[in-house]
């Protein structure tokens, strides 16, 4: 706990953190963008392309670190609701929605600020119509390099990529353009590979054969089985080109941007390039998130952005708080009446949790982006149950070693042995349904598996390191030791039966003679329900010999 605390108190100090958990969109309110599809004249989305595209969206806004978010269709729109204030990065991840192609180096220069306007005359069209041309052969011929194509390529401006004004061209006809920064001006060969085509991108440090970091960042790329068959094509041509810059790269276009433009060093067979340069963690991760997400199977417009408030709000949560409030009554009221002084340490282990759970919350919505909605709130307050749940078990169980005739301490321990199994048994249940909800489910139910999950974790990880230690320094207390009837612990109250060494003392609904009838009698483990048995056989003679 004391960790936990110091871990967030350097979040609000130094890393933007807070003392309360970020809420999510159904209690908070946050930002609505709707994203209308851009396609030809007369044509129209199908629901297929619609939902792979809510899938992508999905997925980067994920990899922003925003929790909670809603994406969905809604007619031919996919609208985007994002918790909080939407900050730039995140609205470019889901805004940048056009296909991700593959494109061989054809011309590549530096660029200049400076607006260029063409200066082509009729004679001039006429003389460029009229040159022969020879038909390329692959992406990288040169011969794809026609003089119109070289008078564009001239001609055009790097700045039309910033306002998204990039070239647009068919897969199989070359695209003049420039990289995103607009300080490299590329012609580049038609599509070659999809970018549909990426199974996963990732960043990490390059490996030496012996597994040593060498420090320096690359993206890794995984390509499913068409795209590594064309990715080994174009390899080994433009491999065969080393040191014939530019046209020994390839392009990853995005946007009608180039994203990255690498040269081609050796000849990758099975689909897992990995691109190298002057990246740091930052960088290459964002390559690889453009790589990994980019890849949707139709353009996007934004239609509109807005601010919207939170549909539930402040009243639903304080409703929410009150109902687990009025549960964590109820369980207390429950332990106090059962188990008497022994309730405490229920008490003292809910609160316990409670903290740590809390805290939890509170650093993760700093550091991972979590949102707490009213599903989340629902699973902390079923939690309360399952929680003390454990405890009970743990209870029962030492109850059960005292009416067998153990002294308190070694029913503490005794019963722990039996409790930890059950315990671990009953939560491994809870976190399986908990991790199979959260992968399978969407919106705000992942949320309620989410907290159940790491309430389930936390409470084995109390029962463990407090509540078990709790009972062993009570359990050596004169007061609980004694077997003081308000302690819980209470062995005439439980219908114990000593054995060996210990005294002998019989419960006081039994007869003395149903218990110690012989020596070997008593010596006899006497179960509970045996001794259930013997107190109505006893109470029955009892009631004939009056009668």
């Amino acid at each position: 706990m004391v960790g936990l605390f110091a871990i967030n108190a350097a979040g609000v100090i130094w890393g933007g953190g807070s003392w309360t958990p970020k809420l999510a969109l159904d209690l908070e309110g946050g930002t609505e963008i709707i994203l209308a599809p851009k396609l030809e004249d007369g044509q129209s989305a199908s629901q297929e392309q619609l939902d792979q595209a809510v899938s992508i969206i999905r997925q980067r806004v994920d990899a922003s670190g925003v929790a909670e978010s809603e994406i969905n269709t809604e007619g031919s729109n996919v609208v985007v609701r994002i918790p909080g204030e939407l900050d730039d990065q995140t609205r470019s991840r889901i805004e940048q929605s056009s296909k991700l192609e593959l494109r061989p180096v054809l011309l590549a220069t530096g660029a200049t600020s400076a607006t260029v306007a063409p200066t082509e005359t009729p004679a001039a069209e006429e003389e460029l119509e009229s040159t022969p041309t020879v038909e390329p052969t692959d992406g990288s011929d040169p011969n794809w390099i026609t003089p119109a194509l070289q008078n564009e390529f001239d001609t055009f401006d790097c700045s039309s990529i910033d306002e998204g004004d990039a070239s647009a061209a068919p897969a199989d006809q070359p695209l003049v353009t420039c990289d995103r920064t607009g300080s490299i001006k590329y012609l580049l060969g038609p599509v070659e590979v999809s970018g549909a085509n990426i199974v996963d991108a990732t960043n990490g440090t390059v490996q030496t054969s012996t597994g040593a970091s060498t420090g320096q960042w690359a993206v890794n790329i995984v390509f499913d089985d068409e795209g590594t068959q064309d990715f080994a094509k174009v390899s080994t041509r433009l491999y065969g080109l080393k040191g014939e810059a530019p046209r020994d790269q390839f392009a990853f276009v995005l946007d009608g941007a180039v994203l990255s433009a690498p040269s081609m060093n050796g000849v990758i067979t099975d689909g897992r390039p990995q691109i190298t340069g002057s990246f740091d963690q930052d960088t290459s991760k964002a390559l690889a998130d453009q790589l990994k997400f980019g890849a949707l199977p139709i353009s996007f417009t934004v239609q509109s952005s807005d601010t919207i408030a939170p549909t539930l709000g402040t009243a639903q949560l304080q409703a929410g708080l009150i109902a687990g409030l009025i549960g964590l009554i109820l369980v207390v009221i429950y332990t106090v009446f059962q188990y008497r002084a022994l309730a405490s340490v229920t008490i003292a282990s809910l609160i316990i949790a409670g903290v740590i759970t809390y805290l939890m919350i509170t650093i993760l919505s700093w550091r991972e982006g979590y949102r707490l909605s009213l599903a989340g709130v629902a699973g902390l307050i079923v939690a309360i149950g399952f929680t003390a749940d454990s405890f009970i078990i743990y209870f029962e169980r030492v109850r059960d070693e005292l009416r067998d005739g153990r002294p308190l301490v070694g029913a503490v321990e005794a019963g722990w042995k039996r409790a930890f199994r059950t315990v671990l048994a009953s939560k491994g249940v809870n976190l399986l349904a908990a991790i199979v909800l959260f992968i399978l489910a969407v919106g705000s139910v992942k949320g309620f598996a989410y907290t159940l999950g790491l309430t389930t974790v936390i409470d084995v990880v109390v029962v463990i390191l407090f509540t078990h230690p709790m009972l062993q320094l009570l359990a050596q207390t004169r007061f609980f030791s004694s077997g003081n009837p308000w302690s819980g612990l209470d062995p005439n109250a439980l219908g114990a039966v000593y054995r060996g060494r210990a005294e002998f003392r019989k419960p006081s609904t039994v007869p003395a003679r149903k218990v110690a009838s012989s020596s070997k009698e008593a010596q006899k483990r006497q179960t509970i329900a045996e001794w259930k048995a013997a107190a109505a056989v006893g109470a029955g003679s009892d009631e004939g010999k009056e009668s």
